[in-house]
């Protein structure tokens, strides 16, 4: 019980039967320029890697993580029968700055520990495993790169900033931009942590609790539909007898445990202003910067997503040219992205293995 809020939201967990064949791997980028102008002496990218990279190179994948995962956070799509068989392609799932593993305020010596970290944005993660990719692991060219959430981020921002490094693009709840309204989400969710006095503008001695719980509240009223939780859709994961209050107690006492504060936020901040429009060339003009995408994309929404709402999604695909718009239809809301139920898993699967052979030359 006690982990059960952290399961539904990295849903991973509770389809996930160990596809990974290899262990944690640390790829560092010596002087790293943010494109905040930031100067790191190194930037550390953690990542796992599935299956094996064949003779010609050619039949890998990217797995760009997603809020505060780690690379295992896509292995409800890994393994037998399911849309990525290791026994055909390489699979790199990687880690975002700031997650506590990755190059995170907490783990990154000063002057730049905790609050002093800079901001990272998606661009600067997206530069980041470029590095990875084409310079430790001699890849030039992927068969796809599949995002859920900030993932999702990551692989629209891949396909304007490199259009032709992939074949093709999967998004999972989430836009190629954060509109307003998820900008002030962010900051309410941002300004409930902070508001612990405990919290000292980020100089912290130890955890404050207070406001970690407040943030943890704030973030489950947004996690799923009102109408899962109307027809208690959580009883599915809970154990017999669980209560209503039970679960409000879990979300917001173990919601992340263990998660920095400052890693929260930093990732929050790099969540909060993602534009792919801002991208060089395109003058803050998303629309023109989706109208750029060269590769098919098999845009995958919730229909209940509150944080990357479906009107969104809608509204992004009619400027992408080789656009698939296919809506996941489920109660479970943002988490449907990530298969947190055995029938988002079906739906995801399915139609992610079909558009990954889908024309292939």
């Amino acid at each position: 019980m006690k982990k059960f809020c952290l399961l539904l939201l990295l849903s991973h967990r509770l389809f996930a039967q160990s596809a990974v064949d290899d262990k944690r791997i640390e790829f560092t980028v010596g002087t790293f320029r943010t494109e905040g102008g930031v100067i790191l002496p190194e930037a550390r990218i953690v990542y796992g890697t599935y299956g094996r990279l064949n003779a010609a190179r050619d039949n890998a994948i990217l797995l760009p993580s997603h809020y505060m995962a780690t690379f295992r956070g896509y292995e409800w799509l890994i393994g037998p029968g399911k849309a990525l068989d290791t026994t055909r392609y390489f699979l790199v799932a990687t880690e975002l700055f700031g997650n506590g593993r990755s190059s995170s305020p907490s783990n990154t010596p000063e002057p730049y520990h905790g609050p002093r970290f800079p901001t990272m944005t998606i661009r600067d993660n997206v530069n980041a495993v470029h590095r990875l990719l084409t310079e430790s692991l001699k890849i030039t060219h992927l068969r796809a790169i599949i995002g859920f959430s900030m993932g999702a981020q990551q692989a629209f921002q891949w396909a304007v900033s490199h259009p032709s490094f992939a074949d093709r693009i999967v998004a999972t709840a989430g836009t190629a931009k954060n509109y307003p309204h998820g900008v002030v989400r962010l900051e309410g969710q941002i300004a409930a942590l902070t508001a612990d006095a405990a919290f000292m503008e980020g100089n912290y001695k130890t955890p404050p609790t207070k406001g970690l719980q407040a943030f943890a509240v704030v973030w489950t009223g947004w996690l799923y539909s009102q109408e899962w939780w109307r027809k208690e859709l959580w009883r599915a994961r809970a154990k017999p007898g669980t209560t209503f209050e039970q679960i409000l107690t879990n979300y917001r006492t173990h919601f992340i445990d263990g998660a920095d504060a400052n890693d929260l936020i930093l990732q929050m901040r790099t969540w909060q202003y993602h534009d792919v429009g801002t991208t060089a060339g395109f003058g803050g003009n998303v629309e023109q910067a989706l109208r750029s995408i060269r590769v098919p994309v098999l845009y995958m929404p919730s229909e209940t997503d509150l944080y990357f709402p479906l009107g969104d999604a809608r509204y992004e695909a009619t400027f992408i040219p080789g656009v698939s718009l296919v809506p996941i239809p489920s109660l479970w809301g943002h988490t449907a992205g990530a298969a947190s139920n055995p029938a988002d898993a079906e739906f995801l699967n399915g139609h992610i293995r079909d558009f990954l052979v889908r024309n292939r030359k």
